[in-house]
C-alpha cells in the first residue's frame, strides 16, 4: 500500500457563520436538529422562550450542516470509501486507540484519518508512520475555537485525501460529550471511546452523546481492578439511553479488545453503501 503525507491545515477554509449560541461551558442547547440523522432534541426550553430570530438562526445552521452532510456523503459513497465518525471526551483515549488501530490495520485498509483538534498537530503527529493519510483540521478561529467537527469542516479536509485510493476514513473528533454528537458529517457510522475514568453516569448525564453512537468502546478496562467503578452500573445507564449499541471492552495500553474492535471496523467497510 502506498504512503501519503500528511496536509496541516490550520485554517479549514471556510465561514461557519456560526454564531450558533455555543456556551463552551456546555450548559447551552442547540434546539431540535431539523431533519438530522439523529433527530434528538437538545437541551430543556421550558424555562423561557426561544424566540423567532433564534429558531430561524438554529436552523440556517443545521440546514446548512445537513446539505453539507449530504454532499459528504455521496462523495464518499462514489469513491467507494467508508467513514466512521470517533467521538469522545478529551482524555478518553481516542489517539492511542488510533494509533494501535494503524498498527493492526494498515496492512488490510487503505485508511485515511480527518484529525480534528482545536489547536495544535499533537494527535495528528501522533498518528504518523502507519501508511495513512492524515489530513489536521483545527478548529480554533481566533476566539476560541470549535468544540466539534460540522460537514463543512470535514468538507474542507477531503481535498487534501486520496478518496478514491481508500477503504476507510477515521474521523478523530473534537474531544466533547455534548457538541460533536449533534453534528452529522456524512458518516456511515459512529462510534464512541468511554474511558471508566469518567464515572458510570455518563450515559445520564449525555445521553445524546450515547444515543447517537453506533458502537461504544468502554476503553482503559485494565483499570478496573483500581478504580471504584460499577461496570454493571455503566451498562445499565448505556441501556437506559441507548439498548441497541454495541459494546467492546478494551485497552489501548494493553491491547484487551483490539482485535474486536479492528473486526468491527472491517465489518462496516465490508457493509457499508460505499464499500465497492
Amino acid at each position: 500500500m502506498g504512503r501519503f503525507h500528511r496536509h496541516d491545515d490550520n485554517d479549514h477554509g471556510h465561514d461557519h457563520g456560526h454564531g450558533h449560541g455555543h456556551d463552551h461551558g456546555h450548559g447551552h442547547d442547540h434546539g431540535e436538529v431539523p431533519g438530522g440523522r439523529f433527530g434528538d432534541v437538545i437541551g430543556d426550553h421550558s424555562g423561557y422562550e426561544t424566540g423567532t430570530e433564534r429558531v430561524t438562526v438554529l436552523e440556517r445552521i443545521f440546514g446548512e450542516n445537513e446539505r453539507t452532510a449530504e454532499a459528504n456523503r455521496a462523495d464518499f459513497d462514489a469513491a467507494g470509501v467508508t467513514v466512521v465518525n470517533l467521538m469522545s471526551s478529551p482524555g478518553a483515549g481516542k489517539t492511542t486507540l488510533l494509533r494501535e488501530t494503524l498498527r493492526r490495520l494498515h496492512d488490510r485498509h487503505r485508511i485515511g484519518i480527518i484529525e480534528g483538534d482545536i489547536a495544535t498537530s499533537l494527535d495528528a503527529d501522533r498518528l504518523e508512520g502507519f501508511g495513512a493519510a492524515i489530513a489536521l483540521v483545527n478548529t480554533d478561529d481566533g476566539f476560541g475555537g470549535e468544540c466539534h467537527l460540522d460537514a463543512p469542516m470535514v468538507r474542507s479536509a477531503l481535498p487534501r485525501l486520496p478518496l478514491s485510493e481508500l477503504d476507510l476514513i477515521i474521523i478523530e473528533n473534537v474531544g466533547n460529550l455534548v457538541c460533536p454528537a449533534e453534528f452529522v458529517v456524512g458518516e456511515h457510522a459512529r462510534a464512541m471511546v468511554f474511558s471508566i475514568t469518567e464515572g458510570e453516569e455518563k450515559p445520564l448525564k449525555y445521553p445524546v452523546m450515547f444515543r447517537t453512537a453506533d458502537l461504544v468502546l468502554v476503553n482503559k478496562i485494565d483499570l478496573l481492578p483500581h478504580l471504584d467503578f460499577d461496570l454493571g452500573a455503566f451498562y445499565a445507564n448505556l441501556r437506559a439511553v441507548n439498548p441497541k449499541a454495541a459494546t467492546l471492552e478494551v485497552s489501548a495500553r494493553t491491547g484487551q479488545g483490539l482485535d474486536a474492535w479492528c473486526s468491527w471496523l472491517t465489518t462496516v467497510t465490508a457493509r457499508s453503501p460505499g464499500a465497492a
